[in-house]
């Protein structure tokens, strides 16, 4: 079989992608490799938007790394960790199709010692675990395995900085990212990292952790993928059925109104999240979980007259969350 990708010849005699589970045997095979190495992490059930990823990797990379990884240090309890889809066999047809040279795929003890959610963080009125049940408070637990106690966090990523963003619906989210980035890029020494435009805010953190703490990896932020009516490519697509799959397409809609009236003058804060709002509110079913317009660089939510900015929507339709964002320059 022959297939084009450009920057590697990917005929059949050149297929030897390498598949790796654990840590020591990763970086043995690292050791031997030579040249500029571009890493694509993921959490798998590989999509266009990925691939889209790996073909950019590809072309600027003499080594292509994969890695697919579920991450329960950046799911809180009731989310969809137990749920969310996975592919291997599709995903590893993927990579291979698309000239990755090597899939770092670690069981989660490789990345975290075994353990369990246990530690808490204070928020609303309500107790999820026994050993603080009398507490009048509601308890977030993070994963924090037995023997691993270091995690990192970026203030970009943080409530406080933003209260309308993922940082603040999804408290343990970006620090279970930042955490876990920041262990593949040890592992996997990359020269290049990509990611995609649409977890907007996931790029900004990572980002900023890359340049406070002087790690030597290029952050690549590649563009959103949509399908044919605008909606953003994600993996939890799935879960919509074919009536959600319709309604689905209102966060693209909504974010284009705001971008269609910033483009045509408008550069009030305030006037551009409530055009987003507003057009949310014509599609029944739809429950708006926040409209953001942040900065570009540190994600504080920006008031008054603006010249950029990232116009981001979150909201569910039935069970499924869904993101999206534009930029505005």
């Amino acid at each position: 079989m022959e297939l084009q990708v450009k920057g590697k010849d990917l005929s059949s005699d050149s297929l030897q992608m390498k598949v790796f589970e654990s840590i020591e045997d990763f970086r043995s095979w690292r050791e031997t490799v030579v040249g500029d190495v571009g890493v694509v992490p993921t959490m798998g059930y590989l999509h266009r938007g990925h691939e889209s990823l790996l073909r950019a990797a590809r072309e600027q990379n003499k080594i292509l790394v994969a890695t697919i990884f579920v991450n329960p240090a950046q799911f809180a309890p009731g989310e969809d960790l137990d749920v969310y889809p996975r592919d291997k066999e599709g995903d590893l047809e993927t990579c291979r199709l698309l000239g990755v040279d090597a899939v770092f795929m670690p069981p989660r003890d490789q990345i975290y010692p075994p353990g369990e959610f246990d530690l808490y963080i204070p928020a609303q009125n309500r107790c999820y675990h026994k050993a603080v049940s009398h507490l009048p408070i509601y308890i977030t637990l993070l994963y924090s395995p037995e023997g691993f106690g270091t995690y990192v966090e970026t203030e970009s990523g943080k409530s406080s900085q933003n209260s309308y963003s993922e940082g603040s619906s999804r408290p343990t989210f970006f620090r279970g990212v930042a955490t876990v980035v920041l262990k593949l890029f040890n592992i996997i020494q990359p020269k290049r990292a990509y990611f995609g435009r649409k977890d907007a805010q996931q790029c900004v953190v990572i980002q900023s952790m890359v340049r406070d703490l002087n790690v030597p990896v290029e952050i690549i932020i590649e563009p959103t993928v949509r399908e044919h009516d605008g909606l953003a490519l994600s993996s939890r697509n799935a879960y919509l059925n074919p009536e959600e799959r319709s309604k689905a397409t209102i966060l693209y809609r909504a974010l284009s109104a705001g971008f269609s009236a910033f483009k045509n003058g408008e550069t009030d804060a305030d006037e551009l999240r409530s055009i987003v709002k507003s057009e949310t509110s014509q599609e029944e079913g739809f429950a708006v979980d926040y409209v953001s317009l942040a900065d570009v660089n540190d994600m504080k939510e920006q008031e008054g007259t603006v010249s950029t900015g990232i116009l981001a929507i979150a909201g569910h339709i039935g069970k499924t969350r869904l993101i999206d964002n534009m930029m505005l320059e």
